[in-house]
């Protein structure tokens, strides 16, 4: 009888969970050294944040290419801002504080998904990454070029992923990490 009454009361699955290898793979990428020493990126929880942000927009854009699979982009956005909460609850921020801040790193993300749509190697992403990474800072060369690069190379390698198996994937393709 008590089994029966537990398989009543278990909570559901949560669905999002399906993109949790995903999201983990995203945030690997995102925080592999060669980011923050070759593409100089400064290694501050703003250029964490950033890097992340490119790599989930890279990641949802291709997601994008598959209609039929937008729900696994809403999920992994919503592990995102999962993710970002608790990170900011960890370092003590306080639950008015928190609301606001995830906001804006939701339109944060949100700007990001547009700026990162520029081809590669174009004047136009080469913007969006010193804006967004070295916050309108001169970025110096050498990382610059190593970022572009490695947005390269990631983009080549989601491309040739099919969105089916990008979803359940537990490391990006292309990625240097």
């Amino acid at each position: 009888m008590f089994s029966s009454l537990r398989k009543l009361f278990k909570p559901a699955a949560d669905p999002r969970e399906a993109r949790r290898p995903l999201w983990n793979a995203v945030v690997a990428a995102a925080r592999a050294p060669h980011w923050y020493t070759d593409g100089q990126v400064p290694d501050t929880l703003d250029g964490r944040f950033d890097m992340i942000s490119l790599v989930l927009a890279l990641v949802l854009h291709r997601i994008d290419d598959a209609p039929d699979q937008a729900l696994a982009g809403v999920q992994l956005t919503e592990l995102f801002v999962d993710d970002m909460d608790g990170q900011m609850r960890q370092i003590g921020f306080g639950d008015m504080v928190v609301g606001k801040q995830i906001g804006r790193m939701v339109g944060a993300l949100g700007g990001r998904l547009g700026a990162y749509r520029a081809p590669d190697g174009s004047e136009e992403l080469k913007a969006a990454l010193v804006r967004n990474l070295w916050r309108g800072k001169a970025a110096p060369d050498a990382g610059l070029a190593h970022v572009l690069a490695g947005v390269a190379d990631l983009r080549a390698g989601l491309a040739a992923m099919p969105v089916a198996t990008l979803i359940v994937a537990d490391h990006l393709p292309g990625s240097r990490a």
